[in-house]
């Protein structure tokens, strides 16, 4: 199976970015409707009494008492989601230089830097998430402990590498059509 070109690997990874892609776009709409009717009708959740199996119900209904801190909940998440939006819209426009035959383009590297400093802010917006759930949840331990996400971080080194990679071949290009 070929990997570049119409009806390649490449082709059909493009078509599955779409769909995430257009997944992320509708669940960060809904995240946001959500947190914004929350904000709005703040006294009607109030007292609410929900049981999730194997949570604590004191934490749950402490969550649900405290519209604002769901509502804060609801937009971390959001913030995350518009993160992997913009590592996916890159990736697509990567792809479709793929499809077409031609990946060695400038953009190409400006596009895989984009998504590895989005990875960054993926992975530190986890660490603050953690830190911020450990300080403020009922029933979290209050001790500070950081665990680093080895696999996240050589997956952001491996898109500069990359990145690199595209860059020099980029480069070449360029050369090889100065001589012609």
């Amino acid at each position: 199976m070929r990997t570049l070109g119409p009806g390649s690997v490449s082709s059909f990874l493009k078509v599955v970015l779409d769909v995430f892609y257009a997944a992320l776009w509708v669940a960060l709409g809904a995240l946001i409707l959500g947190g914004v009717v929350i904000l709005i009708f703040q006294p009607l959740t109030t007292g609410a009494n929900i049981d999730i199996e194997g949570v604590n119900p004191a934490t749950v209904s402490d969550l649900i008492n405290k519209p604002q801190a769901l509502a804060g909940l609801i937009f971390i998440v959001a913030a995350y989601i518009g993160v992997l939006i913009v590592v996916l819209n890159r990736l697509r426009r990567v792809f479709e230089t793929l499809i077409v035959g031609d990946p060695f383009r400038p953009q190409n590297v400006a596009r895989l830097r984009v998504v590895g400093f989005a990875l960054i802010g993926l992975e530190v917006l986890g660490y603050v998430v953690h830190r911020v759930t450990d300080m403020f949840v009922p029933g979290r331990a209050h001790s500070f402990s950081l665990s680093v996400n080895l696999t996240g971080w050589f997956a952001i080194l491996v898109v500069f590498v990359l990145a690199e990679v595209f860059r020099e071949g980029a480069r070449l290009r360029q050369d090889a059509d100065l001589t012609i």
